[in-house]
This record gives structure tokens, C-alpha cells and sequence, in this order.
């Protein structure tokens, strides 16, 4: 019994160290992320960005603030499930994790974070589509969409339920592919980055002269801010792959696109799009 005990407490302790060191982190990369997107897109450049703004109307006060505060929580949630469960698994050598890349090489380091990417990216899809359920909605994810227009704050605007379910990809990630500390770094810099980026409101991704998106297999900004617009579709984070395969893209993405861009569809596209309405 007074091992067992010593044991837990041993494990508190450890859990308690680690979460002191890693929430700074985690918060700097919010504040970094959505708060150097907002303040370069939202508010340094947006006179030069007005011909590619998505809506009309920009978020208010009020709104920004909720998300903020929101965001804090999910933050402090990112950090304890990373100390618990990341740091956890790495002391116990469930999860290997290089500090360098000397061991592995540049050549796995890209396999790494390629990896990291794209399973991320079809675990955010499922479980997205799991809390639209409507027996879930309204307790995980709803807080999520009252940000119907939403602003870089809305990147971590998350219920709790949401913050433990995308926290929980890491260790799962992490646990499958072994990865480096480099590898962990640009991927969380990416994940911040696109999140923050995919609700600014603004259409940052480039298109060709026909108004179609140049990386037409990413999800550009116009392709989220539709899903906030009407929830029922775009559920993917980083790929439209998801999205097409499973026919969950909104008809008219590319046609809101074009406006977004300020570039009229060419003949095809419009054809493509022939007899669906508009939102």
C-alpha cells in the first residue's frame, strides 16, 4: 500500500513538473500563432488584403474576447495532456522520441512530420464529423461554431470535450510513429499556424487565372470559413482529400473561392457547378 502510494505521488510529482514546463510553451504558441495572424492579417494588412475578404462583416469585440478565454482553457488542457500523457509515455518508454535528428537523418525527419500531418489530419476529420453528430454537438462542439464568423481567436475556441479530444492525437501520434523533437516542433508551429490562418477571414492561398485554387488538394481559408457559414460540410483540417472522398465538400467551394479571390470561374468550373444554388 505505501508503495502503491509512493508511486502515485511519485507520479503526480512528475506529472506537476512537466505540466509547469510545458503550458508556457503551449500558450506562447497560441498567443504567437493566433495573435501574430490576427494582428499581421486581421489588422497590419488588411487595407491590402481587402480585395480577398471572405465576408462583409468582421468579428466584434465581444466575440474575440469569448474566444480568448475559451482558448485559455484549451490550452491549459493541451498542456496537461502533454505532460500526462506525452511526458508520461516518453519516462516510461512507451513513446520514443529523439532529441536530435543525428540518429534518424533528415530523410526520416520528413517522413516524420509528413506523418504527423496527415494522420493528424484524418483524425481531426473523423472525430470533426463525430462531434456534428447532433446527440454531441451541442455539449462538445457548439461553443466552436457560435463563432459563426470567425477570427484567428477562434483556432483554440474549443468546449472542454473538444480540447481533450484534439489533445489526445499527440500521444496517439506520437506512440505510433517514433519521432524527434524537431519533427514535434515544426508540426505544433504548422498545426498553430493553419488553424489560425483557416479562420482569419481572409483568402491567403493563391488561385490561377481560371479563380481555382493553385493547391487545390489544401484546405484554403474559404474552404473552412464555409464551414463555419453552414456546418454541414468542409469538415477537413489541412487536405480536401477527406472531404471528396467522402462527398462532404460543399458544392459551391470553388465558386466562393473565385469570389473570395476576386477571379471569375472559367467555363468548365461553372459548368461543374451548373443548377446548384448559392448560400
Amino acid at each position: 500500500m505505501e508503495t502503491a502510494l509512493t508511486a502515485l505521488i511519485d507520479a503526480a510529482s512528475f506529472i506537476g513538473r512537466t505540466y509547469i514546463g510545458v503550458l508556457p510553451t503551449d500558450l506562447l504558441r497560441y498567443l504567437i500563432g493566433a495573435g501574430g495572424v490576427y494582428l499581421g492579417v486581421n489588422l497590419l494588412f488588411a487595407q491590402i488584403l481587402a480585395g480577398r475578404k471572405i465576408r462583409k462583416n468582421s468579428p466584434d469585440g465581444a466575440q474575440m474576447r469569448r474566444e480568448f478565454w475559451a482558448s485559455m482553457r484549451t490550452v491549459a488542457i493541451f498542456a496537461f495532456v502533454g505532460a500526462t500523457f506525452v511526458g508520461g509515455g516518453i519516462e516510461m518508454g512507451v513513446i520514443e522520441v529523439d532529441a536530435g535528428l543525428a540518429r534518424r537523418g533528415w530523410a526520416y525527419f520528413a517522413f516524420n512530420l509528413a506523418a504527423l500531418i496527415i494522420l493528424h489530419d484524418a483524425w481531426f476529420y473523423w472525430t470533426h464529423r463525430l462531434i456534428h453528430h447532433p446527440r454531441l454537438f451541442r455539449h462538445i462542439h457548439r461553443l466552436h461554431h457560435k463563432s459563426h464568423n470567425p477570427s484567428p481567436w477562434t483556432s483554440y475556441s474549443f468546449n472542454t470535450g473538444e480540447a481533450v479530444l484534439n489533445a489526445i492525437y499527440l500521444p496517439i501520434g506520437l506512440f505510433l510513429i517514433p519521432s524527434s523533437g524537431p519533427a514535434i516542433f515544426v508540426f505544433l508551429i504548422h498545426m498553430m499556424l493553419r488553424n489560425a490562418i483557416g479562420h482569419c477571414g481572409f483568402e491567403l492561398f493563391p488561385s490561377w487565372r481560371n479563380g481555382r485554387p493553385v493547391f487545390d488538394w489544401m484546405t484554403s481559408v474559404t474552404h473552412h470559413d464555409l464551414h463555419h457559414a453552414q456546418a454541414g460540410w468542409n469538415y477537413g483540417l489541412y487536405f480536401t482529400w477527406w472531404d471528396r472522398l467522402m462527398e462532404t465538400e460543399h458544392a459551391l467551394y470553388h465558386e466562393k473561392f473565385a469570389e473570395a479571390v476576386r477571379k471569375p470561374l472559367d467555363g468548365s468550373a461553372l459548368g461543374a457547378l451548373g443548377g446548384r444554388h448559392a448560400i
